[in-house]
């Protein structure tokens, strides 16, 4: 019993590290190297784009607050820049990610 055990164990383990060898030899080919240079470039177009969007939402919250410390100090309601920031209200385009 104890050898048919080991035999399980044994087949198991090899099926394991055969898939294990295989996708890493996948990985090596120049095919596998795009894929993951491929993912990685999606990757960071998407942080790039979200940091942008951070930054244009920051901006705004600024100019806000700037608005709202005129006005208290003056007493005078600064007229908003309509279009000042126009790419600030546009939505924001995101990149996909890679299903699989």
């Amino acid at each position: 019993m104890k050898r048919l055990f080991w035999l399980g164990v044994g087949v198991v383990a090899g099926v394991a590290l055969s898939r294990k060898a295989a996708e890493t030899a996948r990985q090596a080919t120049p095919a596998g190297l795009a894929s993951n240079l491929g993912d990685a470039v999606r990757e960071l177009a998407g942080a790039v784009g979200s940091f942008g969007a951070e930054v244009r939402a920051g901006m705004n919250e600024r100019e806000q607050e700037l608005h709202d410390m005129v006005e208290e100090r003056t007493g005078v309601s600064a007229p908003r820049a309509e279009g000042r920031h126009a790419a600030a209200r546009r939505p924001v385009r995101r990149a996909r990610r890679a299903e699989g």
